[in-house]
């Protein structure tokens, strides 16, 4: 699983013309899910993202976490992230899990963030052509992935 976290103050994803979800301070998150995953590897990142710490602390240091942050979440889940783009020009997204597989993982992320943080996780519509808009405060924009655990 590859996520890119992005701490916004304010975030929304637009289906259809229609508002599904919005946030203020908080995470976007964009989450890629491939044909390796399990639900080891959302544990995983749902309990590192559920403690990075890069919201400010009363000094203006990055020391807080989303919680103690008083942040949200807003998830959308986005199979380019697992583009390979090695040969030519097209990217090819044979590694991105297929509808079957990747819906339940989804699913289970966001439950799993959910538990791990106490807030609820809005989500746009998997699978929807989305309209994502945010303003990344910062910028901070944190890239990782479960098959690099550094």
């Amino acid at each position: 699983m590859r996520v890119v976290i992005q701490r916004v103050s304010e975030a929304s994803v637009t289906i259809d013309g229609t508002v599904k979800a919005s946030i203020k301070h908080g995470f976007m998150i964009l989450l890629g899910i491939e044909t390796e995953d399990t639900r080891e590897d959302a544990e995983w990142l749902c309990g590192k993202i559920a403690l990075l710490r890069v919201f400010a602390d009363e000094a203006g240091m990055m020391n807080k976490d989303i919680v103690n942050a008083g942040g949200e979440v807003l998830l959308i889940s986005q199979f380019t992230l697992h583009a390979q783009y090695k040969k030519g020009n097209r990217p090819s997204f044979i590694k991105a899990a297929r509808p079957e597989q990747a819906i339940p993982l989804y699913e289970y992320f966001t439950h799993c963030l959910s538990e791990k943080t106490g807030k609820p996780v809005l989500t746009g519509t998997f699978g929807a052509d989305m309209k994502v808009a945010l303003v990344n405060d910062g910028p901070v924009t944190i890239v990782m992935d479960s098959k690099s655990r550094e």
